[in-house]
């Protein structure tokens, strides 16, 4: 687990217009310790073996300080299946800056914490082939991880554990109506820490990248959490959890920084042990196939996917070229077995290839290389057509003990793709004389064409806007050639840590922007937290050794979105991450629609765009929309939808409001058939709370519907097609419906 300083480093390089670090947390970076582990996971399979062995002492550091010698049971687990200790772990912190935020009682949030840490200890007895399965579980495989439950329960009892821990553990995975299928446990007969964790565990789990779906953004979890409030878990808890996002970062940070690097002592553990120190790696211990730095590098730069299996056929390698291949992330893939159905592997015949006649199996079995025209499943969920050569790898002095393989895909289907496209226009950028990034000028034509490519494709687009800290303290303090240098660091780090096909561009001063092809929410958060990370890191020489920081802002093309509704909503990300505390990565906006919603199409939608131009009431669109989270937020959310469009709001009354703003066509056309409609929008927000009862008639809460009624016409009768004025309203409403993370009322809407 990187952390921002070396453990040996014992004065860290003083970050310029910042506060002197508290003693408690002198040498860490504490804007990195809850996000520590996702950068982990992140390199996971990529790093040096040097890397992850210090990773795994300073996530031995951290655990200890909380367990103590029950640290043990954390290391097991790691050592078992690491994604899962990687997952415990990011639970734990979460709770417990939850917990600081509630000013919640020392003892019980050592409890919270304790029993999130080990919520998944009882794993280490479920098979491996269970773990790594990609698809959906069989009624055996869901019954055998529901008995872990019941192994975590003996595994703490012989650990000496109090029964407040064991009962927090074992009851995490109760449902708050009672009717999860092998937890009986009803609303507050479940304890208080276990409805915590249970929170926390389902939004780790919704933004973390898995091999059968990307990472969710966090509005979409948060949308999620409330959708499931009041069944699966206690809806004033799920309030409280997603107002935590709405607090100072930095400053939970700090807390959580300080009490995790605090050293353990007898009175601070959940049960009285003495830890050991975690033990060094022996030389030699390394495998001799592990690839070096050099290796790394220059397989992480291949645009053909690289993948490494050991012998068991497990992923330990996910190059970025199988990324974007695939459209399944690095942290998803590795730790998984590579069988035909992970990717839906097919012979050219079309056929899809079963267990018996996978190439992978037969050429580790047989020892001879193997090269194969295949299809496997590519991102957004179109069939590619690759050549695949798989390499056999034998043991140092030991042939014909093969150890695992080395799979290269190389696509060769005749369409061009979506990153050959973006890398034709970035060859023809226009550079900033100083940076030697994008300028202005190109930054603004090619954020339309990046729109336009993803909206035409229905692949996941983007953008990160960044601005460095406390600027203007640099330039009076140090000089204007002190500002140039961290400027031009500032640019050479987003360079180097970009992807091929991603545009970095100065946006003006010291703020820049990185548009991502093929990336969604979260993925491009982890990446601008990467580099926040690095940059927080790098002295600079005409700082006297000093470092800078960054805050940034990170949002995700979605539905009827523009170029400039895009860009300012980014920027309000941007805006947030500043009023936060600065130096932290703020992301807004959920995203395009997943694999399991269903697209909006003339079948839905449109049958609501029916309406006269012109006559009764003028309106095309009137419908009626809902979502699950509160009217508070809705309004919040609203408020995003008003300032990214820039609309004009004429009447307002209580939870009604009348907007006007224009609908472009978003082609960038200029002919005057083609210029924006202006469109009336009238609003009223409405909340029901119903309370909802388990199927033995218990009590278990109440949840929250915000109905949306939404009714859209032109301003003005134009002499236009009805078809444009429908198609612009269509693109106006899935825009809204977007920022509101809203879906259908199940009535039928009203056509007027």
């Amino acid at each position: 687990m990187p952390v921002n300083a070396s453990p040996d480093v014992t004065s860290p390089p003083a970050t310029v217009g910042d506060a002197p670090p508290a003693p408690s947390t002198a040498g860490v970076d504490v804007g990195a310790l809850l996000r520590s582990v996702d950068a982990a996971a992140a390199v996971s399979g990529k790093s040096s073996p040097e890397q992850r062995a210090a990773g795994a002492a300073e996530q031995h550091q951290l655990v200890a300080g909380r367990l103590g010698m029950a640290s043990a049971l954390f290391t097991s687990l790691r050592c078992k299946h690491p994604p899962t200790a990687d997952h415990s772990l990011r639970v734990a912190l979460g709770c417990s800056a939850w917990a600081a935020a509630l000013q919640m009682p020392d003892k019980l949030r050592t409890q919270l914490e304790a029993a999130a840490l080990l919520h998944d200890v009882g794993k280490i007895g479920v098979p491996d082939s269970i773990l790594n399965k990609t698809g959906r579980l069989s009624d055996i495989e869901l019954e055998i991880i529901d008995s872990s439950r019941e192994a975590s329960r003996h595994i703490l009892h012989s650990s000496g554990a109090p029964d407040e821990i064991i009962d927090g553990v074992v009851s995490a995975s109760a449902w708050f109506d009672g009717s999860h299928r092998s937890v009986t446990l009803t609303g507050d007969q479940t304890p208080f820490v276990s409805r915590m964790i249970a929170i926390v565990d389902a939004f780790d789990s919704m933004t973390t990248d898995q091999v059968y779906r990307p990472a969710r953004s966090r509005d979409q979890a948060i949308a999620t959490l409330y959708e499931q409030a009041g069944t699966q878990f206690d809806p004033d808890l799920v309030r409280s959890y997603c107002e935590l996002f709405s607090h100072d970062q930095r400053q939970l940070e700090a807390d959580v920084a300080a009490r995790w690097l605090t050293s353990a002592t007898t009175t601070s553990l959940p049960w009285k042990a003495t830890p050991r120190p975690a033990e060094a790696a022996s030389e030699g211990s390394t495998p001799p196939s592990e690839p070096d730095l050099f290796t790394t590098r220059l397989v992480e730069n291949m645009h053909d996917a690289v993948m490494f299996l050991d012998s068991q056929r497990i992923i330990t390698m996910w190059n970025s070229g199988a990324e974007k291949l695939t459209g399944v992330g690095a942290t998803a893939a590795i730790g998984k077995e590579m069988t035909p159905s992970l990717l839906d592997m097919a012979a050219a015949t079309g056929e899809l290839i079963d267990e018996a006649a996978c190439p992978i199996k037969k050429s580790l079995g047989e020892g001879m290389q193997a090269l194969e025209r295949v299809s496997v499943m590519g991102r957004n969920g179109q069939s590619v057509t690759v050549d695949m050569h798989v390499i056999p790898v034998s043991a140092t002095g030991r042939p014909g003990h093969f150890v695992g393989a080395t799979v290269l895909m190389h696509d060769v289907s005749s369409e061009a793709t979506l990153e050959e496209r973006c890398q034709a226009l970035h060859a023809e950028m226009i550079k900033d004389p100083m940076t030697q990034v994008a300028n202005r000028a190109e930054f603004d034509r090619m954020l339309a064409a990046f729109v336009e490519a993803h909206l035409d494709t229905e692949l996941r687009c983007s953008l990160i806007m960044a601005d460095i800290d406390r600027f203007k303290s640099i330039n009076d303090t140090y000089g204007h050639q002190a500002g140039d240098e961290a400027i031009m660091t500032f640019a050479g780090l987003m360079k180097s840590m970009c992807r091929t096909g991603d545009l970095v561009a100065r946006y003006g001063g010291e703020e820049f922007a990185i548009l991502c092809a093929d990336c969604n929410n979260a993925t491009a958060a982890k990446r601008a937290d990467a580099i926040r990370k690095k940059l927080s890191e790098t002295p600079h020489t005409n700082l006297g050794g000093r470092t800078i920081t960054a805050s940034f802002g990170v949002t995700e093309l979605q539905p009827g979105d523009t170029p400039e509704t895009l860009l300012r909503r980014s920027d309000r990300a941007l805006l947030q991450a500043k009023d936060q505390g600065r130096n932290q990565v703020v992301q807004l906006g959920g995203g395009m629609q997943t694999e399991n919603q269903p697209k909006a199409g003339w079948g839905g939608i449109g049958k609501w765009l029916l309406g006269s131009i012109g006559g009764g009431n003028g309106a095309i669109v009137q419908t009626r929309l809902v979502t699950n989270v509160p009217i508070e937020l809705t309004v919040e959310k609203l408020r995003g939808f008003i300032a990214d469009r820039d609309a004009e709001i004429v009447k307002t009354s209580e939870n009604y409001i009348r907007l006007i703003t224009e609908e472009a066509d978003g082609s960038g056309s200029r002919r005057g058939s083609d210029q924006p409609i202006s469109f009336i929008v009238d609003i009223h927000l409405s909340q029901v709370h119903i309370e909802r009862t388990n199927n033995v008639g218990l009590a278990a809460g109440k949840y929250v519907h915000t109905y949306v009624d939404v009714k859209i016409q032109p301003r003005r009768d134009r002499d236009r097609s009805k078809a444009k004025i429908v198609d612009r309203a269509r693109k106006l409403l899935s825009s809204l419906q977007a920022y509101l993370m809203a879906r259908e009322a199940v009535a039928e809407p009203t056509t007027v």
